[in-house]
């Protein structure tokens, strides 16, 4: 039983040790700090999440055996690797207990919302193919990859203060381009073309359109066919940084009929109903300033669902986010584990309510890793409707 113990001690310091670097990556990611200074900062703990190990293991190996197998004081290891073994049993408390509340299977705060998903293998509909480099070519043929499988998912999505006018209202909502030059602007053009037959009152763009500055000339062809009754707005994410000057994006965005809700707020009737929509790109760029609102309904485009708590502080009825990719591979029943937010992998995706805001994360269209495993990337159409709170903090909600 001792025995026994004790290598659950050592197994449980292993993984605080792995959960603990995770934490700090996800939340190095999600900074507004500059892009060198972040990879330095991930590739440090990248490096350290092998090594520290490693290096436990070689240097003390002797007291290992003597504590597994012959009932050895735990003194022998040294104060050093004492207080790291307990901070990483320190982290099942901070960040694992947190982490296993908030699983995708246990729903909370999330939103019942009935979808119905239509996958479609662009690579199979697009005569031409889509990966444009090597790298591309070998990624997209990995076995369990499904960089190609867009997943059209009709959403009836429950949001709580929606105007009864603008019930059935329905958004169109794409995030997360990652437009980097190895695959083919087809398959973003598709998906622009499919948001734009499903007939949406509006379309939305959360961020992350471009990676390389060559890509900027693509736009106007790729999104220039995007229609909807009451515009295309879309946001800048962190990746838009990446070009020599955003503002050359945010004018190819603009001849392509878009409009660019950088930081900023515009005032619309829709459906007859005064409306703010509303775009924030921070942490990568300012915040909207919002005065007095007279609008009887606020939508809200973020970048990272990070701006979740400032959405609630001006009673955002709506607020749609990306950045997140879903987490770019899912466990079975765990769910996401990578995830650039300050809240980990809590709100990779999905549909979430607290009072008074609901959100909507997409997993997004693209990225830089080409490669989802058990996460395909998602055109959101979105159904609103009108709905009564009830229940707890959980979010429940019911359709009035």
């Amino acid at each position: 039983m001792y025995r026994f113990a004790v290598w659950l001690i050592f197994a449980m310091a292993l993984i605080g040790h792995g959960g603990l670097h995770i934490a700090i990556y996800n939340r190095v990611n999600c900074l507004g700090w500059r892009r060198k200074t972040i990879k330095r900062i991930t590739k440090f703990f990248l490096f350290t999440t092998l090594a520290i190990p490693l290096a436990v293991f070689v240097l003390q190996f002797d007291s290992i055996v003597d504590v597994v197998f012959h009932d050895g004081a735990w003194s022998q290891f040294g104060p050093v690797t004492l207080a790291y073994g307990s901070v990483c049993l320190a982290a099942w408390g901070v960040f694992g207990v947190p982490w296993l509340l908030w699983r995708p299977i246990f729903r909370l705060e999330w939103v019942d919302a009935p979808r119905k998903v239509k996958v479609v293998d662009v690579s199979r509909v697009i005569d031409h193919p889509l990966p444009l480099t090597t790298k591309a070519r070998w990624e997209s043929r990995l076995p369990l990859n499904q960089i190609f499988d867009l997943a059209i998912e009709e959403v009836e999505l429950p949001v709580v203060g929606l105007p009864a006018e603008l019930d059935g209202y329905r958004i169109a909502h794409l995030s997360d381009i990652h437009l980097t030059g190895e695959i083919h602007a087809s398959y973003v053009r598709y998906a622009v073309e499919q948001a734009t037959r499903a007939r949406p009152d509006l379309i939305a763009l959360t961020g992350d359109i471009i990676d390389k500055q060559m890509c900027i000339d693509w736009l106007v062809d790729i999104f220039s066919p995007a229609e909807a009754i009451d515009g295309c707005f879309f946001i800048l994410g962190n990746h838009d940084t990446r070009v020599v000057d955003s503002w050359e994006t945010r004018a190819a965005m603009d001849r392509a009929g878009w409009i660019d809700l950088g930081s900023q707020t515009t005032r619309r009737d829709i459906r007859g109903v005064p409306c703010h929509v509303i775009g924030n790109e921070y942490p990568w760029f300012e915040r909207p300033e919002l005065g007095p609102c007279d609008a009887r309904f606020r939508l809200l485009l973020s970048h990272s669902p990070d701006q979740f708590t400032w959405a609630r502080r001006h009673g955002i009825e709506l607020m749609l986010a990306g950045h997140t990719h879903g987490g770019q591979g899912r466990l079975p029943l765990a769910g996401p584990i990578l995830s650039p937010s300050y809240h980990g992998s809590r709100y990779a995706s999905g549909d979430f309510y607290r009072a008074p805001t609901t959100m909507h994360v997409t997993r997004g269209l693209g990225g830089v890793h080409l490669l989802r495993i058990n996460c395909r990337p998602e055109l959101s159409i979105l159904t609103l409707r009108r709905v009564a709170r009830q229940g707890d903090q959980r979010g429940a909600l019911r359709t009035v």
